[in-house]
């Protein structure tokens, strides 16, 4: 891949006002997440031995989504 040898204009990096605003909650999100470190871990673990050593909390299987096809795009 080439290196560009002539700069881009600032206003190459401009990004329409709507699609901050639309990333606002998400940068967030990944914020908070981030801060949470190994609790967040911690809690994932935890639903997950809760799951493994509770067979009769309901999951969804495949007989609750007839028909349906994983990555299907249409």
């Amino acid at each position: 891949m080439a290196i560009p040898t002539t700069p881009r204009p600032i206003t190459a990096l401009d990004v329409p006002a709507e699609q901050v605003a639309a990333e606002v909650p998400l940068r967030k999100a990944i914020a908070r997440e981030t801060e949470l470190g190994a609790d967040a871990q911690v809690s994932a673990l935890s639903l997950s031995l809760y799951l493994a050593t509770h067979p009769d909390v309901h999951v969804s299987t495949e007989a609750d989504y007839p028909g349906w096809t994983p990555g299907r795009t249409a």
